[in-house]
């Protein structure tokens, strides 16, 4: 979590605040990323649970975190948040909220960031894992994986509108920049 945080650091000189958005009923493991979050962002920045069940939602903690100025939008990827990714996309912008959106092409339709895992490798993963039961091994042996490939893209159109310069330490990390 530390990471996805500084990400938001690096690309915005001052932001003092995130806003969480997910949506307690669809994301039940909300919570320890939420605390992680608190944990990664220490006294530095305040990490702000915006929990949002309908599109109205959405609109009213947009508005709410664009009151004061230097913040930002963490989305939590679940179910509702992948269904809306445009319409929290057009608020971020509609309030002019830098947003990191880890749902794969968020940065292409314009959220400002984009750091998620990359799926092809993921779908490969179980595969290795059936020819091990095949040969032998016990599926209780095998090890949980977790993603291994990431990838950072950045939309410099969205940071132009909103006023952002991104900066050349972050633009080197990205795997694609959009422009």
């Amino acid at each position: 979590m530390r990471q996805v945080l500084d990400l938001l650091r690096n690309r915005s000189d001052g932001l003092a605040r995130i806003g969480v958005i997910y949506n307690p009923d669809t994301a039940p493991y909300a919570r320890p990323l939420i605390s992680s979050a608190k944990v990664a962002a220490g006294s530095q920045m305040a990490v702000i649970e915006c929990p949002v069940r309908d599109e109205n939602e959405i609109a009213a903690v947009a508005s709410l975190l664009a009151r004061e100025p230097h913040g930002g939008v963490l989305v939590i990827p679940e179910p509702f948040t992948n269904a809306h990714r445009d319409r929290i996309i057009a608020q971020c912008a509609r309030f002019k909220l830098p947003a990191l959106n880890p749902v794969s092409g968020a940065a292409a339709r314009g959220a400002l960031l984009c750091y998620t895992y990359l799926f092809d490798p993921m779908i490969r993963q179980p595969v290795a894992y059936v020819d091990r039961i095949l040969k032998g091994e016990s599926p209780a042996d095998l090890p949980v994986q977790a993603p291994t490939k990431f990838q950072l893209s950045i939309n410099l159109k969205t940071a132009k509108a909103l006023g952002l310069d991104v900066s050349p330490t972050l633009l080197a990390r990205a795997d694609e920049v959009i422009e």
